[in-house]
């Protein structure tokens, strides 16, 4: 696919009638433009050009060349131009899992703000309590735990989450309070069980 750079180089070559008026007209030199069109001509496998010490003409393949690409590389640079601006705002659907608790809790009071500094971005957030495949089911993000990082993506400790062991009186009426976690192996308890593995969460 041929470079901008070498389009460019060959239509105000072709408008100037020299490569000097062309890279006056390019911000380059002249021998910059030469390249660009000699690089141009390799790839299509024509000669463009008729040159002489003194004049720039072109060949009959150079100008039903530069008829057939008249107006489009207006057009291609007027939509690079309108890609460029908006390159440095994001834009697009931000596609999120969260946690239930964690996300309404501390994440939707930020949606607000968070769209009126980013107006084109559409949030598409999914409260829910699983693991998600980032890759197969086309998240941007996930904010969770129990996560399988896959190689390449890139991950974020926000904050710990703290596990906090209860019991009633009544149930420990006539116990002693274990010394460390492990003493709790003795007693009875409510496990949460892993949905996708079936193990026992410790």
């Amino acid at each position: 696919m041929e470079t901008l750079a070498n389009l460019e180089s060959f239509v105000r070559a072709a408008e100037g009638g020299s490569f000097s008026e062309a890279g006056r007209r390019l911000g380059l030199t002249a021998a910059a433009v030469s390249r660009n069109v000699a690089m141009l001509e390799r790839n299509l496998g024509v000669r463009l050009f008729q040159r002489s010490t003194r004049k720039l003409t072109l060949t009959e393949a150079g100008e039903r060349f530069l008829v057939s690409i008249d107006g489009n590389l207006d057009a291609l640079q007027a939509a690079i131009a309108e890609a460029a601006a908006h390159s440095s705002e994001p834009s697009g659907v931000l596609k999120v899992s969260l946690s239930p608790t964690f996300g309404v809790t501390h994440i939707l009071p930020l949606l607000p703000p968070f769209l009126a500094r980013y107006p084109r971005i559409k949030p598409e957030w999914h409260f829910e309590n699983r693991p998600v495949d980032l890759i197969a089911e086309n998240y941007d993000a996930a904010i969770g735990g129990a996560f399988n990082i896959a190689p390449g993506l890139v991950s974020r400790a926000l904050a710990p989450v703290h596990i906090v062991a209860v019991a009633s009186p009544a149930y420990m009426s006539g116990r002693s309070l274990p010394a460390d976690p492990s003493g709790l192996a003795a007693y009875n308890g409510i496990a949460m069980r892993s949905p996708q593995t079936g193990r026992i969460r410790r």
